[in-house]
């Protein structure tokens, strides 16, 4: 600990130094910016978009159910550094330490000036020790690398549903925190835009459907428990089911589950909103989406729920029910009707992206 204090003393200098530079000669901001999971593309999209106007944007990410392929889909040109270790705690941890050094030996010489990530764990600690200022996101307050996070980044910007104390009690300083308004899927959500198109599945209702997430450190809920219900409803409905991986869409290809529509790779959100008529998700960020966007939604998460997601249930965007039936899918089409999305949270959403983009923008001045 001893050697990595002096370590960051050091580069603080460097920083400093570097600051000093960059003023004088009005370069370029150079942004870093890591993805670790699918919902980190969506999540950055269209601010890597606005921060590349005056700014260079570096991307780095793993590869973690459909990251690589829904950074294809952007076009952004990214680099692959690292692997995702599995469930494991310990493999976890190992993975956590690797990576950090990959990170830090690929970006040494890049001329980072800042890094950014939502709940990318890895760019608190890569970004002290090569001396450059952080902004760290987080939405779930689960996730217990949070507090490697929390200690290391300069900045840590949670939305207005994350209780404090708990922020706390994970290692974060209070004025460290800024608190956005409304959800994360609001951050980017509010410039959405559907795409339209028919549904000529012989006017069979489409439903979408999320697994839940096999390998996330903060899920301990059961696995492969909708397998009853899949097969109840695949007759009856259109059901594409959005695997989180090899292994999900290696499981969901078996025979028993005929007839239900595996893609073969990944869909844009929009595509997938569009022509949604029930959406349901045992994760989070594609429940909270659909529920956003005013698809009928039901959440049959199995762990603990965030507190974002209790606000959403409360407000009756969603609802939460561990288990259901093929009888409670049908009701529910029944008795729900799509909506337009919500124009309170896509407002509270373009607030939080403004607020996010100038926090990043003015920490390095």
């Amino acid at each position: 600990m001893n050697k990595l204090t002096s370590l960051c003393r050091r580069t603080d200098l460097g920083r400093i130094s570097k600051l000093f530079n960059r003023q004088n000669e009005k370069q370029k901001m150079k942004i870093w910016v890591d993805l670790t999971n699918s919902p980190h593309v969506n999540f950055f999209s269209r601010m890597i978009k606005d921060l590349q106007e005056d700014n260079e944007v570096l991307i780095t990410c793993r590869p973690l159910a459909n990251t690589i392929e829904l950074l294809e889909m952007t076009g952004f040109k990214h680099h692959i550094v690292g692997s995702h270790y599995g469930q494991s705690k310990i493999k976890k941890i190992l993975g956590f330490i690797i990576r950090n050094v990959q990170l830090y030996v690929f970006l040494k010489n890049k001329g980072v000036d800042v890094g950014i990530s939502h709940s990318g764990f890895n760019v608190p600690l890569v970004s002290r020790l090569l001396g450059i200022p952080c902004v760290y996101l987080n939405d779930n307050e689960h996730a217990a690398a949070n507090r490697v996070s929390f200690l290391f980044t300069n900045k840590i910007i949670i939305p207005e549903f994350f209780n404090i104390e708990k922020a706390k009690k994970q290692w974060a300083r209070e004025d460290k925190i800024i608190k956005y308004p409304g959800v994360k899927e609001g951050v980017y959500l509010w410039a959405y835009k559907p795409i339209y198109s028919n549904n000529s599945d012989n006017n069979k209702k489409r439903i979408y459907i999320r697994p839940e997430p096999w390998t996330a450190q903060y899920y301990n809920g059961e696995r492969n428990f909708m397998d009853e219900l899949l097969i109840n409803i695949k007759d009856k409905y259109k059901i594409i089911l959005l695997p989180r991986g090899m292994m999900q869409d290696k499981y969901y290809r078996q025979d028993k589950f005929f007839r239900i529509t595996v893609p073969k790779k990944s869909i844009s959100l929009s595509e997938i909103m569009s022509n949604c008529d029930l959406f349901i998700g045992a994760g989070g960020t594609m429940t909270r989406e659909a529920a956003v966007l005013g698809i009928p939604t039901v959440s049959i998460y199995q762990d603990e729920l965030l507190d974002v997601d209790r606000y959403l249930i409360d407000k009756g965007f969603m609802v939460h029910k561990r288990k259901i039936n093929a009888g409670f899918v049908a009701n529910f089409l029944e008795q729900i009707d799509k909506r337009p999305p919500d124009k309170q949270l896509l407002h509270k959403g373009k607030e939080a992206y403004e607020l996010i983009k100038t926090t990043l923008l003015n920490s390095i001045r």
